[in-house]
Order: C-alpha cells, then sequence, then structure tokens
C-alpha cells in the first residue's frame, strides 16, 4: 500500500466519452478524478457521479501580477470556490497567469520585474484567505515554458515554490507538476525533497509526450519511492494523454506508483 491516493485528470483520457461519464469510468477504476475548467462542465451530472473531485482549476480569468488582473482573477476565483463547494473538491488549482485554450498566456511576460513579485506574492496572500474562509486550498502551479507554455511568468518549480513559501499558508500550496519541472528543471528526487513541506498535490506525465509514466524517459518508481520514503500522504495526479487504449494507460500509471 501506498501512504498517497491517486488521481486522473478527467480532460485527458475517455475522450469519446462525455465528461460526467469520463469521471464516473475514473472512480470506477478506483482513481479520484481532476478537471479544469468548471465553466462549461454540468456540474449537477458531476455530483451525481459520486465520484471525488479532488481538484479543479481555481479561476476563469486574471493574472496574478498586475492589479487589475489581480481583482479579475480573486472575482473569478470567488465563483470557483462557489463550484468546488457543491463538488466538495478540497483544492484549486491557478497559474502565474490565465492560460488560453492552447494553453499559451493570455497576458505573457518576457521579464518579470520586482514589482511583479510583490504584487503576486500580495494577490497570493488574498486568495489565501479566501481559501481559508471557504475552508479550501489554492494550489500554484509550475509550468514549462520550453514546450507548453512560453511566455508564462512564475512559471518554474523554483518561482512557485519562492511565492508560496513567501505567502506561508496552509491554504496556499504548491501543485509540484513533474512532467513540466522535468522539462524546465530536471532533478526530480532533490525537487520533491525540497518543495514538500509546501506542496498541495503532485502531478505526473511522462517525457516526452506527456503520457502516462513508462513512456518516456522519467523513472516514477523512482520518484514513488522517495515519496513514500518522504511520508507524503497527499495525491498523485496523472495528467496526461494515455498512450493508447486509456484503462491501460491508468494501469500502468497506477503500477509506477505502486
Amino acid at each position: 500500500m501506498t501512504g498517497f491516493r491517486l488521481a486522473v485528470c478527467a480532460e485527458m483520457v475517455f475522450l469519446e466519452l462525455p465528461f460526467a461519464e469520463r469521471v464516473a469510468r475514473i472512480a470506477e477504476l478506483g482513481f479520484e478524478a481532476e478537471m479544469w475548467n468548471w465553466a462549461d462542465k454540468d456540474i449537477d451530472a458531476l455530483v451525481k457521479t459520486g465520484a471525488t473531485v479532488s481538484s479543479m482549476t481555481g479561476y476563469r480569468t486574471g493574472t496574478l501580477a498586475d492589479p487589475a488582473g489581480a481583482e479579475e482573477l480573486l472575482r473569478t476565483a470567488r465563483h470557483a470556490l462557489e463550484v468546488a463547494e457543491r463538488l466538495d473538491c478540497p483544492r484549486l488549482n491557478i497559474h502565474g497567469t490565465g492560460l488560453d485554450g492552447r494553453g499559451l498566456p493570455v497576458v505573457p511576460a518576457a521579464v518579470v520585474t520586482p514589482q511583479m513579485w510583490l504584487t503576486a506574492a500580495q494577490t497570493l496572500r488574498r486568495l489565501a484567505g479566501l481559501a481559508e474562509r471557504a475552508g479550501r486550498v489554492f494550489t500554484l502551479e509550475n509550468l514549462n515554458t520550453a514546450v507548453d507554455h512560453p511566455g508564462t511568468p512564475f512559471a518554474r518549480a523554483a518561482d512557485t515554490l519562492a511565492l508560496v513559501e513567501a505567502v506561508d499558508s496552509p491554504h496556499l500550496r504548491l501543485n509540484l507538476d513533474l512532467y513540466h519541472a522535468q522539462i524546465g528543471e530536471g532533478n526530480l528526487v532533490q525537487l520533491v525533497e525540497q518543495a514538500l513541506p509546501f506542496v498541495g498535490e503532485i502531478q505526473v506525465a511522462d517525457v516526452p509526450g506527456r503520457q502516462e509514466p513508462g513512456t518516456g524517459e522519467i523513472h516514477y518508481p523512482a520518484i514513488a519511492a522517495a515519496l513514500r520514503r518522504l511520508g507524503y500522504a497527499g495525491v498523485v495526479a496523472l495528467e496526461g494523454w494515455a498512450s493508447g487504449e486509456p484503462e491501460a494507460a491508468l494501469h500502468r500509471f497506477r503500477d509506477a506508483f505502486t
């Protein structure tokens, strides 16, 4: 047995099924489910599945690092918290800036200034306050800028960790995405060791291709061993595409971590 739980992003598997049916299928296979944009989902249908939705996107529009964008982020985060209450979803995920349908930043930043750092930290403190009152946790996800999200500010795991440490609230944690970290920084076991006190959840996929563990260069059984050694008791979520038949891909994911 592991000390952590496994989840699967329903946006990326069983794509031939309606979304609520994807979530139900993931639950039938013994996983928690995660989702991105909640605004285009039938929330009542998701509730009726009885599945555990363990993470969802925590905003629709807005940015961390400019005052107008921060107000928009906080406004839509309040709506996200209302949806999270209906789903009993504990974690809401955010990024350095809003992302468009292709994963590109709505407000790209070639240079992140000291003022942007200060504004981002202030915005995250306000988000943590919202989460505390709602009994939820916002997680700040690291992203890679080399392949998937060029121009996104506060993208590296080192940046997201620094912001989460600066806010130092149990209602703001790090969503440590090891797929993105491998592309951007590498040295994953040491990164896990350094970041784990501030981690709210861990997401995984293999490199290259962003598919299930075992399809690329990351030796995920070593990551699993490190998590067990460190006593991690949170969620490890597959946020990746199935290389073939989805159910087989999810079995490979489970095997890598058990």
